[in-house]
């Protein structure tokens, strides 16, 4: 969700200023473009390499198992760079190359994360908190004035919205009958995190995880 801070500069700065010769669009194409610019910033894993291959299976694998009328218009692209695992336009899951190189579970886990966001129409809905905000065209006047509330609200869904794709992610897993330890092996290949505008840290993470347990299995630290 790195791309809500985009997006706030771009409402702080005025997204209006930089399209006086355009149509002023609304803020969810602005969200589409913004993510369009990232997914073409990306550079691609060789798609017929063995790590890239390793990726598509295990996502292919999740597919086979989920269902969901937004599944049959996902799509996955494995890049190389920085970037672990994202959902961009509500649909396109990126996925790096080098999760190809963790154990099974761990990749799974990870990428089902990912597809949960699809699944559970996370797009959309954040959609609506940014339309509720700036319900006409993207102008700077207006902007300017809501974006600290915007901010707000955008960084609570999101909170919420990682929330439930680890919860989805964690049910995956044991329909899969993998481990749960492969959980708290992802959150630590991810490396242990404070709270940020877009995530919650990995503590409250774990612990909203450990909550969800009812038969009494839970990720243990």
């Amino acid at each position: 969700m790195r791309w809500l801070l985009m997006m706030w500069m771009i409402l702080a700065c005025g997204a209006a200023r930089c399209e006086d010769a355009r149509p002023t669009p609304d803020i969810v194409e602005v969200l589409r473009v913004s993510h369009q610019k990232q997914l073409d910033a990306m550079t691609p894993a060789d798609a017929a390499s063995p790590r890239a291959l390793k990726v598509r299976e295990s996502f292919e694998k999740l597919l086979r198992g989920l269902k969901g009328p937004a599944l049959s218009k996902v799509e996955l692209r494995v890049v190389r760079g920085d970037i672990v695992g994202e959902t961009l336009q509500g649909r396109i899951v990126v996925a790096n190359v080098a999760l190809a190189d963790l154990p099974e579970g761990e990749r799974i886990f990870i990428l089902a994360h990912e597809l949960g966001h699809v699944v559970l129409d996370h797009w959309s809905q954040m959609g609506l908190v940014y339309a509720k905000w700036v319900p006409g065209p993207v102008e700077q006047q207006h902007t300017d004035a809501i974006a600290d509330r915007l901010g707000r609200d955008a960084s609570a869904l999101a909170y919420r919205q990682e929330f439930e794709a680890d919860a989805f992610a964690l049910s995956t897993l044991r329909a899969l009958d993998l481990p749960d330890q492969h959980v708290l092996a992802a959150f630590m290949t991810l490396g242990w995190r404070n709270d940020t505008a877009t995530h919650p840290g990995t503590r409250k993470r774990l612990s909203a995880l450990r909550a969800l347990a009812p038969d009494g299995r839970s990720v243990q630290p």
